[in-house]
């Protein structure tokens, strides 16, 4: 690989080949988020995921999903997130981690989310890769 490859590609390529976890894939909404790449964070979801975009709304097609995750990337700020427990039975696993995001409202004040925990539903793909059937990133809340 050339020096010229940046951590994203990298993980694009990683996405690319298959050979992702349930755990990078989490990694992989950080890169994404913090980068604002809504198409490389759309390639996370399988067709018919949907995403709690608020406790109790859930985004329940593509361009609804596009429009929460955009939510987070109109910010322009830095999510961090730290995967905690990672429970798979067959093709499916339940990821739980916890987060917080700083970032800029349109405003211009400072938005700050801290201590929030996500519990996801991923499925193994047929070529080994994992997307996202559920994207809760507000848990139980």
């Amino acid at each position: 690989m050339s020096s010229s490859f940046y951590l994203p590609d990298m993980v694009r390529l990683i996405i690319m080949s298959g050979k992702i976890t349930p755990e990078e894939v989490l990694n992989s909404i950080v890169e994404g988020i913090n980068a604002g790449d809504l198409d490389f964070l759309m390639k996370l979801y399988e067709p018919d995921a949907c995403f709690a975009s608020r406790p109790g709304e859930l985004a329940k097609s593509p361009d609804a999903i596009r429009g929460s995750l955009r939510g987070f990337t109109d910010l322009n700020g830095t999510l961090d997130l730290k995967v905690k427990r990672v429970l798979k039975a067959s093709d499916l696993a339940l990821v739980t981690s916890e987060w917080s995001f700083s970032g800029t409202g349109p405003d211009g004040k400072r938005i700050d989310i801290t201590g929030k925990k996500s519990a996801d539903v991923l499925r193994q793909q047929s070529d080994g890769s994992w997307r996202f059937v559920i994207d809760n990133p507000w848990g139980i809340d």
